[in-house]
């Protein structure tokens, strides 16, 4: 039985000249120029590859506006946040990925998509070199995108390795990616598009359903086991107040999935939940710790574990998952446990992201909508006005102050007081002095 998809819409097709940012209304998609090399560009998130490399990683993650988001007036906080949380971050960082090998995988693993996409075009008959650029580690966008130009690209196809679009992942990299071709002549004439998520792709879902028939043979009571669906979380206020579409998009790539296995046959129940929160603030829910606590309770003996946000095996998956949620569940009284591999450079994946590549070529230099996705497939600025204007502000995770006993005001106290501890450390470290005893005794 095939994958249902929602019903799309014919495009609505809108092509612009790159000095033209307004766009015209078209019958039909620009004229490729005469001499065409196409590119696709690879976004990720990036990992640190040595336990060296941690803290200056966590630094740019959390120098990012889009994951730490403060008000105008303190913006200028940023770059001392992002060094104050990294630096206590990091040993417990460090130590996670030195139980997976003492690095992230993530690069190795992307450079190898990168090379099976490129083989996988050549093989349809589209020659494209292919680049990868991530968000928080080398290879940069930037360092990306001077190969790009370097290469002498004329239509590029940007494609995020995000299943579902969500501001803090796609979101970001569009952004800095907007932000880099407006500054650069070269880029600001680069024909492109970009191609926001593709977690609908029937492709795309028969290979995780493929993945996860296998793991499901290796069970003996493959009938009662749990589905556990395990997804990236991001704040809930990104979603009810900005209007985020990952969670809706994650809803619909779940029950895609379990559409397809159903009919190939396997009636398993099945739970979706949010790992890796940070903070305070509130996040999407269920918590992926207190669901697999409660499927415990419930009497579940059996549990396959699916990392359903993520198509590379890294730190959330090898350490976070394989390790600290398989103790949990154990200790819940959880007595079978398999995970489901990441998609990495899978066949019938990587084909489909070529079929996604060819699909969107005619569509470099126009915005295409409606179509099945929420977010329209297009050029970035336009795709990111036409964005922008179906949501409010981004808030902040935690309100910036409130005065008073609040959650805001604890939370903004306590980092004040660990900003001054640190300047005070500082300044001991400088001058030779011991100025927080000195604070404590003086009379």
């Amino acid at each position: 039985m095939p994958v249902q998809r929602p019903a799309a819409a014919t495009p609505d097709v809108v092509c612009f000249d790159p000095q033209d940012t307004k766009g015209t209304s078209a019958p039909a998609v620009a004229a490729t120029p005469a001499v065409d090399k196409v590119g696709v560009l690879l976004l990720n998130l990036g990992g640190p590859e040595r336990l060296s490399d941690v803290k200056p990683f966590l630094y740019n993650l959390f120098a990012d506006p889009d994951i730490i988001r403060l008000p105008q007036t303190v913006k200028f906080l940023q770059p001392l946040l992002a060094t104050i949380i990294s630096t206590l971050r990091a040993p417990k960082s460090a130590e996670g990925y030195k139980a997976i090998g003492g690095g992230s995988p993530l690069r190795k693993i992307t450079d190898e998509q990168a090379e099976a996409l490129a083989a996988a075009l050549r093989a349809k008959g589209q020659a494209a070199d292919v680049y990868v650029g991530m968000r928080y580690w080398h290879p940069y966008t930037e360092e990306a995108l001077e190969d790009i130009k370097r290469d002498g690209v004329t239509r590029l196809v940007i494609l995020p390795l995000y299943p579902q679009f969500s501001i803090s992942t796609s979101g970001s990299s569009l952004r800095l990616l907007e932000s880099l071709f407006r500054s650069d002549a070269a880029l600001k004439s680069l024909r492109h598009t970009v191609i926001p998520s593709w977690y609908q792709r029937r492709g795309y879902v028969c290979a995780m359903v493929d993945l996860m028939v296998q793991e499901l043979a290796k069970f003996r009571d493959r009938e009662n086991v749990e589905i556990f669906f395990s997804a990236h979380g991001v704040p809930k206020s990104y979603v009810e107040e900005a209007g985020d579409p990952y969670k809706e998009e994650m809803e619909e790539c779940v029950r895609l999935i379990m559409e397809e296995l159903r009919a190939r046959g396997h009636a398993n129940s099945y739970t979706l939940a949010y790992q890796s929160r940070v903070g305070p603030a509130e996040w999407l829910k269920p918590y992926t710790d207190e669901s697999i606590r409660q499927l415990g309770a419930r009497g579940v003996k059996s549990m396959l574990a699916v990392p359903i946000s993520f198509v590379s095996e890294h730190i959330e998956t090898l350490e976070e998952i394989d390790m600290e949620y398989r103790e949990l569940a154990e200790e819940s009284g959880i007595r079978n446990w398999g995970r489901v591999p990441a998609l990495n450079t899978n066949d019938a994946f990587i084909g489909d992201l070529a079929d996604a590549v060819l699909e969107a070529l005619p569509y470099v230099g126009c915005l295409a909508g409606p179509t099945d996705s929420l977010v329209p497939m297009g050029d970035l600025e336009m795709l990111l006005q036409a964005y922008d204007r179906e949501r409010r502000t981004l808030p902040s995770p935690v309100e910036f102050w409130e005065w008073g006993w609040t959650k805001s005001a604890e939370t903004w106290n306590g980092r004040i007081a660990m900003i001054a501890i640190i300047v005070i450390l500082l300044l001991e470290g400088v001058s030779g002095q011991s100025i927080l005893k000195n604070l404590i005794w003086a009379e």
